[in-house]
């Protein structure tokens, strides 16, 4: 799990999209220990690659981070969000799994 998505989680929460039955970095923190995910961090070379991502093409520089860390890391990014799957479609640069269907 990216960095990226620990701030994103937060970020939701904050602007009132996500709400938990306990405080945002209790719920992030329990969850990811649960789950057993690793934390990656955005190094130098997620953050080149990241910022070499055209901004027409992701708009959203924390969806370029988390299409840049699953590229780095060789997984797939499983997402919902429409830009990402259009883009790793387009690009063939990125594994990605719909997590909308």
């Amino acid at each position: 799990m990216s960095t990226a998505s620990a701030f994103e989680i937060a970020a939701l929460h904050t602007a009132g999209r996500l709400h938990f039955s306990q405080p945002a970095d209790r719920w992030i923190a329990n969850s990811i220990e649960r789950a057993g995910f690793k934390v990656i961090d955005i190094e130098r070379d997620i953050a080149i690659d990241a910022g070499m991502i055209p901004a027409t093409a992701l708009p959203d520089p924390f969806d370029r981070c988390l299409v840049a860390t699953a590229r780095e890391y060789g997984v797939p990014l499983v997402t919902c969000d429409r830009r990402i799957l259009d883009y790793a479609k387009q690009s063939g640069q990125v594994r990605v799994i719909d997590a909308s269907a």
